[in-house]
Order: C-alpha cells, then sequence, then structure tokens
C-alpha cells in the first residue's frame, strides 16, 4: 500500500453559518443525500462545516484543489451505521483518482471533528 496524497482543511464555523442560509450555496456545494442528512441534526452549522472541510481536504489530498472539473456537489460525505463518516465513490471521483494516479483500487480514509468555533477534517487517499 502506498500513500498517493493527505489533505487537512480547518474551516471557522461562524463562516458557514453565514453561508448556509444561502439556499444557492447549499444547492453547488453538497449532495441531495447530504442535505437529507442534515434534516436529522441538530447543529447544521458544524455538520455542513465539516463536510465543507471534507470537500476541502479530499481536494488537497487530490492534489488538484477544485479544477479540472471537479467540484464541491461532486464530493459527497456520509456516515455508516455508526456513524463513520466516509466519502461517496461516485464514478467521476473513481476516475479523477484514474486519471491522476492511474489506479483503480484505492481507498479513501476521512477524519472530521469540531468544536464550538472550529470544524477539521483530515483525508488520506492510499492504494489498497
Amino acid at each position: 500500500m502506498k500513500i498517493l496524497g493527505i489533505g487537512v482543511d480547518v474551516v471557522q464555523n461562524k463562516r458557514i453559518k453565514n453561508l448556509i442560509n444561502n439556499k444557492v450555496f447549499i444547492k453547488r456545494t453538497f449532495g441531495k443525500n447530504e442535505v437529507n442528512l442534515s434534516k436529522k441534526t441538530v447543529n447544521k452549522v458544524n455538520y455542513f462545516a465539516k463536510r465543507f472541510a471534507a470537500k476541502e481536504a479530499f481536494a488537497k489530498s487530490i492534489g488538484t484543489g477544485f479544477r479540472n472539473d471537479l467540484n464541491f456537489k461532486d464530493i459527497e460525505i456520509l456516515n455508516d451505521k455508526i456513524g463513520k463518516p466516509y466519502f461517496f465513490r461516485t464514478k467521476k471521483i473513481n476516475n479523477i483518482i484514474f486519471k491522476k494516479f492511474k489506479t483503480k483500487r484505492f481507498n479513501l480514509f476521512l477524519s472530521i471533528s469540531d468544536e464550538k468555533d472550529y470544524s477539521v477534517a483530515f483525508t488520506i487517499l492510499q492504494t489498497k
């Protein structure tokens, strides 16, 4: 196994608080599954802030940022049965990683956390 990339991002929660009232921001940044899951959470600011940070961390882990047709909405963060966050792997994400790293066999690891004022995400992209 080889680490292909890592990414980390920190977001000030009040920045996201100001943005999530804008429906255009939500629609351009988050997928349908993420929006639906947000309806089940009490602290929407931190929920969206953690996912925003995770999307930024992912873009950093592949080394390109948001270019070459990669958009925030292309990256969705979901949770498994016990609540662990993970990147939902779409055909587009698989193609972007294949184009950049020439591999179809990879793992994406994600850790997200938050406090009152900040949310943070850390990502590792590794071959299988």
